[in-house]
């Protein structure tokens, strides 16, 4: 089975991935393009709901509860945080597009252990990682310090020409407080839309080695392995991250034969 899923170009859902078609036991992803006063439904018995607002508003209703014209950004590539909601299971909701919108719906297994919230983009911390041709942006939407059973979300801007998720790390073994046991969605954005990048997904032993050219509106599931990505010059790439696994906590473990690059941009 291929890691990479490729996107509806057309349809309202743009590309899906569940726990059943990746043969996996916990992260759900969807991504949906609306336009305005369009609806999409979304409804989970055992799994907690993340709806990451990707550009343009909605406006969402949940129970008693309803949550007006949230989002602001026009692009995914803009220099801001988005907009978020939590959701337990069982719990409904409707959303619907107060203009063309794309959304972002994450999901993971749990037991309805907190309330449904809005997720503001103050709230969510920003940050630079990597050096030089390694450099990328990231937004803490939903990490491990805030409530939730089980997901972690995450988005990261790359510029043309740069690496990312790199140099190469895997979260595939349950041995805290060096590595975490995390299944992993990319959804990637190219900016022009017409580009593309490289995503490697990989093992020491190599019995997983698989190279995707991702356009955009792809995902590629990580199921384990290492999994860096590359955006060729001319194209910025936009990925949202969802994770989970048997514990709410990331740690990673580099690959060593590339952990030299660390060396040397301490020297430098």
């Amino acid at each position: 089975m291929s890691l990479l899923v490729k996107a509806s170009r057309e349809d309202q859902t743009i590309a899906r991935v569940t726990p059943e078609s990746a043969g996996w036991k916990h992260v759900g992803f969807a991504a949906y393009r609306l336009d305005g006063g369009d609806l999409v439904h979304i409804y989970e018995a055992e799994r907690e709901v993340c709806i990451v607002v990707l550009t343009g508003t909605v406006t969402v209703e949940a129970g008693d509860q309803r949550w007006e014209s949230i989002g602001k950004r026009d692009s995914v590539f803009e220099d801001t945080a988005p907009y978020a909601l939590y959701l337990p299971p069982k719990l409904a909701a409707i959303v619907r597009a107060d203009r063309e919108s794309e959304i972002g719906v994450a999901s993971a297994p749990a037991t309805g252990k907190y309330p449904p919230r809005l997720i503001e983009p103050s709230q969510m911390a920003r940050s630079t990682r990597g050096k030089g041709a390694n450099t990328r942006y990231v937004c803490d939407i939903l990490p491990q310090t805030e409530p939730a059973e089980g997901l972690l979300v995450v988005e990261v801007r790359t510029p043309g020409g740069h690496a990312s998720s790199y140099p190469p790390h895997k979260h595939d073994k349950d041995n805290v407080p060096i590595e975490s046991s995390l299944e992993e969605t990319y959804y990637h954005r190219l900016n022009p839309p017409q580009g593309f990048a490289f995503q490697r997904v990989y093992t020491d032993e190599r019995d997983l080695d698989e190279t995707m050219a991702v356009e955009n509106h792809d995902i590629v599931m990580v199921p384990r392995g290492y999994h860096p990505v590359v955006v060729p010059y001319g194209y910025d790439n936009y990925y949202l991250n969802v994770m989970a696994g048997n514990k709410r906590t990331w740690h990673f473990k580099n690959d060593p034969k590339h952990e030299w690059i660390f060396e040397r941009d301490s020297k430098g």
